[in-house]
């Protein structure tokens, strides 16, 4: 029941923060098409044609959000949740197509420069927008990494890069109204296509990453600590330990060496044991298999059980269970490819 509660509560809190990312987007993008309507900057077409890869990739994000959330099913097993590696991945190379649009308003207008118009309206709808962007950006990060959605951090992340497009404009144009050199305008724009870029291919990498499932080691770090943090005498080691995250749920692997001696009632008591403890700590959105091997003669130096009849060697001070320890695989076992 908590588990279904804590997933339904971090669903609507995902679909209010993308759809307040997308409306508040949507009338930040007019504002920034009307500055540029008064001032015919290349800068602040730049910071406009950001503004509507904001609300595209709005938009994208909440599909992804709603998609994310369906349960497994037979031809998804894991669930949907990496529907939102794509949605990262897509407004990264959205962002990137933008980056080639303003370089080439940028360079246009630095070989043919010209006069400013309304610059001062312009600059107060661009403060304007940069402040409430600020906010919401603030906002989606938090969000995102409290309910641990990739699409509403990346939404947010992008609502940030905004900002700091802004505000280089702002600064930008505020040096052209002082010195009256136009083609600074151009070269304002071209460093926001820099600035932008570099976003979208940041972005694109992690949406990649997640979708190959590429280790992470804040997270096997944050797993073997509450495993040696709740480790017991009869948990005779942890090995193979695998960990990704798919949308907000995260999927756990290892492999449990318990004594052989142990019924399979009792093992399996243990199993359950160790799944209930990463389970409750993620709070219900973890996924766990836990797979049983028998302890053997050479685990007997690290084994804590105290009273055992089996321990053919000496026992000894057991290492810690860090991530080194826990990811490998046990002494003797065929490689990963040959199983």
């Amino acid at each position: 029941m908590k588990k279904k509660a804590t997933t339904k509560n971090h669903f609507k809190t995902r679909v209010v923060a993308i759809s307040l990312s997308f409306t508040i987007g949507a009338m930040l993008m007019c504002a920034k098409f009307y500055a540029f309507h008064l001032t015919r900057s290349s800068a602040v077409f730049s910071d406009a044609l950001e503004s509507i890869i904001n609300v595209v990739a709005s938009a994208f994000a909440l599909v992804s959000i709603i998609l994310a959330a369906r349960p497994p099913d037979k031809n998804h097993p894991y669930g949907h949740g990496k529907v939102e590696y794509f949605s990262a991945g897509f407004e990264g190379a959205l962002i990137v197509i933008a980056a080639i649009g303003i370089f080439k308003s940028g360079l246009t207008h630095i070989l043919r420069p010209q006069p400013l118009p309304n610059l001062t309206d312009g600059l107060t709808i661009l403060l304007g927008t940069g402040l409430i962007n600020l906010v919401l950006g603030l906002i989606l990060v938090r969000t995102g990494k409290r309910t641990h959605s990739l699409a509403l951090t990346a939404d947010g992340k992008h609502v940030l890069t905004d900002v700091m497009t802004s505000a280089g404009v702002l600064l930008g144009l505020l040096l052209v109204h002082l010195t009256g050199l136009y083609w600074l305008d151009g070269a304002i724009a071209c460093m926001v296509g820099f600035s932008i870029l570099y976003t979208g291919i940041i972005l694109i990498k992690e949406s990649s990453a997640g979708l190959m499932d590429r280790a992470e080691p804040a997270l096997l770090e944050e797993i073997s600590s509450l495993l040696e943090k709740h480790r017991k005498d009869n948990w005779v080691g942890i090995h193979e330990l695998r960990a990704f995250r798919s949308g907000s749920a995260v999927n756990v692997s290892l492999h449990l060496i318990l004594p052989r001696d142990f019924s399979l009632k009792v093992a399996h008591a243990e199993a359950e044991e160790v799944e209930a403890v990463i389970v409750s700590h993620f709070e219900g959105r973890a996924n766990v298999l836990v797979h049983l091997d028998p302890c053997a003669d050479p685990d007997c130096p690290v084994c804590r059980r105290y009273a055992c009849e089996l321990r053919g060697e000496k026992k000894s001070d057991p290492a810690p269970w860090n991530v080194e320890a826990l990811i490998t695989q046990r002494p003797g076992s065929p490689p990963l490819w040959e199983k």
